[in-house]
């Protein structure tokens, strides 16, 4: 019995393009938190639960989840050789295509199926496409981030957000 050792030895070139999508990504994330949070710090202060707290408590998170991505890519970047590198922009052009088709479905079906089914369906689309593993933990996470996010910015905040047949 013979196995392809091709099919089951890693990429160096592959990872090192996500080792450098991550640290381009992290690094727009450190610099957009601080941001997120200047602009939150100019809202209204309503007290503990007003305009300003989700963004700043999301601008405080962008930020640290960026510095960790920027810092775990460094690490990665130096473990990985360029050497082997091969393009794989075709496949990669087509990943980017159906994310933004994902994008776009999201966008008309927000009003018919209302936030949460909208939110988690993208969630998990975008998470699939990224090349998360299957598994039923990756659609509890989807509808468990839908449906919190749902609650804090409709119930708690008070936005407004479209509800679909089923009221959520």
């Amino acid at each position: 019995m013979t196995v392809d050792s091709a099919e089951h030895e890693p990429d160096p070139g592959r990872d090192r393009r996500a080792a450098l999508s991550s640290l381009i990504f992290g690094g727009l994330m450190v610099v957009a938190g601080p941001v997120m949070i200047v602009d939150a710090r100019g809202l209204p202060d309503a007290g503990a639960m007003g305009p300003a707290a989700a963004p700043l408590a999301l601008g405080v998170l962008l930020g640290l989840t960026g510095f960790w991505l920027v810092l775990r890519s460094l690490r990665e970047l130096r473990s990985t050789s360029a050497t082997r590198e091969r393009a794989m922009r075709g496949r990669a052009a087509l990943k980017v295509g159906a994310l933004a088709g994902v994008l776009v479905a999201f966008a008309l079906l927000l009003p018919v199926v209302g936030y949460v089914v909208g939110s988690a369906v993208l969630f998990v689309a975008t998470a699939l496409l990224l090349g998360a593993p299957h598994g039923w933990r990756l659609y509890a996470c989807g509808w468990s981030l839908a449906a919190l996010a749902f609650v804090t910015f409709d119930r708690l905040i008070g936005l407004t957000l479209p509800t679909g047949p089923w009221g959520f």
